[in-house]
């Protein structure tokens, strides 16, 4: 398949920007007292013995957020790392990349931590999307915030995949789903490697 090449880099690219404001609509009717409920049962993941899981869930979880912190940290991630990775993959393939991630994470979260409270949020396809970050632009420098130290985006992926990995072998009743984040850059990994690392003007 031939994508057209981009000759502009948007600070909002389609996807990344439609991600955005679908993330934000839906957090806004998370918190409205009318529908959210029925929002967060249809919408959230739940276990698969909840009696609760439906097969839409594993796409609908990315969409939702817990509070303004949980949806201001993925959704500045997905716009600080997306821009870049759809500039070079072009849209579609970034779409596939980030709803293949997310499910993924699903899938591996739901293997490894079986049963307990529903989950919800894109931090597993975020994961994924930083992890293609790492891998397209290995050298470039991210500036940590505290400290704020600048440091290449090789190093900051590795460092963000152990935190997890430890947290989530440490930590299983943190209620935070650290085998989803993995999951994501696992997905993301296995993705990149079957595709290739090539840009939007290039066969596949």
């Amino acid at each position: 398949m031939n994508y057209s090449p981009s000759t502009n880099f948007s600070l909002f690219p389609p996807a990344v920007k439609h991600l955005l404001i679908i993330n934000g609509l839906v957090f806004f009717a998370l918190v409205t007292p009318a529908i959210g409920d029925i929002i967060f049962k249809l919408g959230a993941l739940w276990p698969l013995g909840s009696g609760l899981f439906r097969p839409w869930q594993l796409v609908t979880y990315m969409f939702l957020h817990a509070g303004f912190s949980h949806i201001l940290f993925n959704l500045f991630a997905l716009w600080i790392f997306g821009q870049s990775i759809e500039a070079f993959w072009g849209t579609k393939r970034f779409v596939i990349y980030y709803l293949l991630t997310g499910i993924g994470a699903a899938l591996i979260h739901m293997l490894v931590a079986g049963g307990g409270a529903p989950t919800i949020g894109a931090s597993g396809a975020v994961y994924g999307i930083l992890l293609a970050f790492g891998m397209m632009f290995p050298d470039r420098y991210i500036v940590l915030l505290i400290p704020p130290v600048p440091i290449k985006a090789k190093y900051f992926v590795m460092i963000f995949g152990a935190i997890e990995l430890f947290s989530g072998l440490t930590r299983p009743g943190s209620g935070i789903a650290h085998f989803a984040h993995l999951g994501g850059m696992i997905v993301g990994y296995v993705l990149i490697r079957i595709w290739g690392l090539k840009g939007e003007n290039e066969y596949y």
